[in-house]
């Protein structure tokens, strides 16, 4: 089994990184890495329905979409991640035991006690300090989880906190658990890196032939361009979400809007606009300009800035307007 040695952290090389290991190397992988503040959503998720859009913005958090299904988690640098890549096969998918022991293990010679809880989760006592998650591609299964050590628990309460629009998604949605840290268990604390430290030296010993891998040049080329093509652009954090529809009214002082969308691919696919208000042009002209636009707000402010809005929605600002959309 290969220790594969990653200094980053760079969220979308991270999750760029687990992906080339999962297709390129035939070995066996271990790996831990960490990323600076990141909200990081379950492939199967409508992004904008697990997050706090105006919380992201406002604290610069990065937004990433991972391999693996399951539920929304919150990264920073008290987390440290682990990632396992084997061979798969049919008994060992979904076998979440076999692949969090070691960390169950590893926690027991700090004296912490976890136990894996419900589906995919370690917890201590009935807080969730772990969440764990799987995928498989061309016969090679990947195990990773998210290990709560110092987290900002505050952070991660206020970044999970869906926009209070409503949105109806056909996507996987997130269970909230009560969660803790493994720091607030120790009776003798240490930094984050001492944690990781520790958990790689238990690694060492407790896996034989486990031995240091570090990428070529080529290798951490390869990655950068995946992740700069793939998971850090918006086509994928927000692109591949499920179709949902949108709804969102507010009353400003020359009439009531009422905005419904659907979403498609990312996109702006249909969008009717009801009210009380008074324009000078057809409102549908304005829904039309909007139809397959990104439903993200810099693509949305582009249009709407090269368009009068008061024509349409007398005393209503472009900036209004687009807060009602996004």
């Amino acid at each position: 089994m290969l220790l594969v040695q990653n200094n980053s952290l760079d969220p979308y090389y991270n999750l760029a990184l687990e992906e080339y290991l999962l297709t390129n190397l035939q070995e066996d992988v271990l790996c831990l890495w960490r990323n600076r503040p990141t909200v990081v959503v379950g492939k199967n998720q409508n992004t904008l329905e697990e997050i706090n859009l105006d919380y992201v913005q406002r604290e610069d958090i990065r937004v990433a979409r991972r391999l693996t299904g399951g539920g929304a988690v919150y990264h920073d640098l008290g987390n440290v991640n682990y990632t396992l890549i084997i061979p798969y096969a049919q008994d060992i998918f979904g076998d979440y035991e076999k692949f969090t022991q070691p960390i169950i293990a590893f926690l027991n010679t700090l004296g912490v006690t976890a136990t894996l809880s419900g589906r995919n989760d370690l917890c201590i006592g009935e807080q969730k300090i772990c969440g764990n998650a799987q995928a498989v591609v061309n016969g090679r299964l990947l195990h990773h989880g998210c290990i709560l050590f110092s987290s900002d628990l505050a952070a991660l309460t206020d970044v999970l906190r869906p926009n209070p629009a409503k949105i109806e998604s056909k996507g996987i949605k997130s269970i909230r658990s009560r969660v803790t840290t493994i720091l607030q268990q120790l009776e003798e604390k240490i930094s984050v890196e001492e944690f990781c430290s520790a958990l790689q030296a238990y690694f060492l010993q407790a896996v034989p032939d486990l031995k240091p891998y570090t990428l070529s040049t080529q290798e951490t080329k390869a990655v950068r361009e995946l992740a700069r093509h793939k998971y850090a652009s918006w086509a994928w954090q927000y692109g591949v979400s499920p179709q949902y529809s949108w709804k969102k009214c507010q009353k400003f002082a020359h009439g009531f809007l009422d905005v419904r969308m659907e979403i498609s691919e990312g996109k702006i696919e249909q969008i009717t606009i009801f009210g009380d208000f008074f324009g000078l042009e057809d409102i549908t002209e304005l829904a039309d300009t909007l139809r397959g636009c990104p439903h993200e707000k810099s693509a949305i402010m582009e249009i709407l800035g090269q368009t009068s809005i008061e024509r349409y929605i007398y005393g209503v600002t472009a900036g209004d307007f687009c807060a009602l959309l996004v």
